[in-house]
């Protein structure tokens, strides 16, 4: 069976696309990452990319007008690449529904908490401020309302007495660097 061809949006540091471009060099994995597109002309992310000979593109959001035209061109670089799926690993920009409607059901984000609790930004302070015993993540499908997409994988974690927000949050992206292949790959073999 022929591998699924992967796009990645990034926006910094890129930890979830290395995981999944690791899994992707495995022979039987049923994905290949086949472009890694950053809004962002400095993200880390872009080297770690290129050092695994993965193509990669920076389209950066300042340079258009409207939210629209910027989703546009990333929806054009996407299918230059003949893109499958797409993966949001990190990607800090909320994206047109026009272009989330286009991707509806091939596409896929991780999230920091347990949702749909914490949707948004600041979910492990979040999590500590509410008193939660238990956090984590979720791998869904993008949807236009902001992480409200059907949930594909979740993994939990304990929040530990003397818990703050770093502790709490190496161990939630760990286990996100766990699912999010897995994930990826359920949805390249048609299983979800």
């Amino acid at each position: 069976m022929a591998k699924r061809r992967v796009g990645i949006l990034i926006s910094g540091r890129g930890s979830n696309m290395a995981a999944l471009i690791e899994a992707a060099r495995v022979t039987d994995y049923p994905a290949e990452i086949v472009l890694v597109i950053s809004n962002e002309p400095d993200a880390a992310g872009l080297n770690f990319a290129s050092s695994r000979d993965v193509p990669t593109a920076i389209i950066n959001h300042c340079d258009f007008a409207s939210r629209d035209a910027f989703a546009d061109a990333l929806d054009a670089k996407l299918r230059e690449a003949k893109t499958e799926f797409i993966c949001l690993a990190g990607f800090m920009r909320l994206l047109a529904t026009p272009f989330v409607e286009r991707w509806r059901g091939k596409m896929i984000n991780i999230h920091p908490s347990l949702l749909p609790a914490f949707k948004g930004l600041d979910t492990h302070a979040r999590a500590l401020e509410a008193g939660v015993n238990k956090h984590g993540c979720t791998v869904h499908f993008v949807e236009p309302e902001l992480d409200s997409g059907p949930i594909i994988l979740q993994a939990e974690v304990p929040v530990l007495p003397g818990d703050d927000e770093p502790t709490l949050a190496a161990r939630v992206l760990k286990e996100e660097h766990r699912i999010y292949p897995e994930a990826l790959r359920m949805l390249a073999e048609g299983k979800v």
